[in-house]
């Protein structure tokens, strides 16, 4: 038996049962891939529910609010991947009346659709034999054919998607890539590798040397960036109601169009516990509420940031007029937030509402 027939035959008889598999609709595999990118199957499979229950079709997504779409992505991360997901909606809705493009070539135009998710969507819904090439796959093929050369090199990807291209069932071009993503994603991991349940363990020259720790290599990591984030966080009493100011980030920084506290950013000095109440000053002037407390150090991280955080709370008695956006607090859940603010509320001052 070949490497293909071998591969599909696996493939029938140990694929996981999800939502999206089975179906060639490619609105529901375009959104099944994007939430699936930098994001494991079991964390991402409840999302894709949840969207598809909002958001049945292309259309519908397309008439959907930024807003609404970024609260539901809420706690997966990479927000850009939300946003993307409904200018690339929008697009196909408008310019190609809500039915996507059957070709690879105008595939890859869409916003958020690089070569992977483009291959996906024309391999799987339209049948054409393009390959995929993601992490799951460039780990069993570098290990499969012993690629000691880093899988972050274009040459080296570029021969693997070669190596692919032989080996691609021209009949069953999407089941396929699926088998190598099943493969790479449930047998080929990237630590501990269930080599003795392999199928391929017989040719796998990386198991044959005992390089299975070593391959796939990848380039050194750029180094993470500390950031340290001060919070303010101001809460409202008036006429026996609960609110609180937040603020929508803006900018191509870090959760773009989400919505924290205001804030400075600064190192704590070396004598220093927490920042001087004054220097949150000039974020509220010229009221000055008072304060109550300051958390202590919350750590998120981020793929290249570290966030140091640390939140000050502050009191109003009275409603006053701050240019950041002042809400119920019985209503925050309405607003999209970053996981690290999530966090925040839901273990203090929203133990109840949030």
């Amino acid at each position: 038996m070949n490497f293909t027939a071998k591969l599909l035959s696996w493939y029938s008889d140990n694929k996981r049962e999800l939502p999206f598999r089975g179906t060639k609709d490619p609105y529901l595999i375009w959104l099944s891939e994007i939430i699936l990118q930098q994001t494991r199957v079991e964390q991402g499979t409840p999302y894709y529910e949840k969207f598809v229950a909002a958001y049945p079709t292309v259309k519908h997504l397309a008439a959907a609010d930024e807003h609404s779409v970024l609260k539901l992505w809420q706690g997966l991360g990479y927000y850009s991947r939300a946003r993307n997901l409904l200018s690339t909606a929008r697009t196909i809705a408008n310019d190609h009346d809500g039915v996507f493009p059957g070709s690879y070539a105008d595939l890859v135009k869409l916003k958020g659709i690089g070569d992977y998710t483009a291959a996906a969507i024309a391999s799987i819904c339209f049948g054409l034999p393009y390959p995929v090439v993601d992490g799951n796959v460039l780990r069993f093929f570098s290990r499969h054919f012993g690629i000691t050369d880093s899988i972050d090199h274009p040459e080296t990807k570029r021969k693997i998607h070669g190596l692919l291209l032989d080996r691609i069932d021209r009949g069953n071009p999407g089941d396929f890539n699926q088998a190598m993503m099943e493969i790479g994603a449930t047998v080929c991991t990237p630590a501990n590798p269930k080599c003795f349940q392999c199928v391929f363990v017989k040719s796998c020259i990386a198991f044959k040397n005992k390089t299975t720790d070593k391959i796939p290599a990848r380039n050194t990591k750029a180094p993470v960036q500390n950031r340290y984030i001060h919070y303010l966080v101001m809460t409202v009493s008036d006429q026996g109601k609960e609110f609180i100011f937040l603020n929508k980030r803006t900018g191509k920084d870090i959760w773009e169009n989400l919505y924290d506290f205001p804030s400075l950013e600064r190192p704590l000095k070396k004598n220093e516990n927490q920042v001087p109440e004054h220097e949150f000053h000039a974020l509220i002037n010229p009221v000055v509420p008072k304060f109550l407390d300051v958390s202590g150090q919350y750590i998120h991280l981020l793929t290249h940031q570290k966030i140091h955080a640390r939140f000050y709370r502050f009191h109003f008695e009275k409603k006053t007029d701050l240019p950041y956006t002042l809400v119920p607090l019985g209503e925050i859940s309405e607003y999209p937030v970053p996981k690290l603010i999530e966090r925040y509320l839901s273990r203090t001052i929203l133990k109840t509402t949030y």
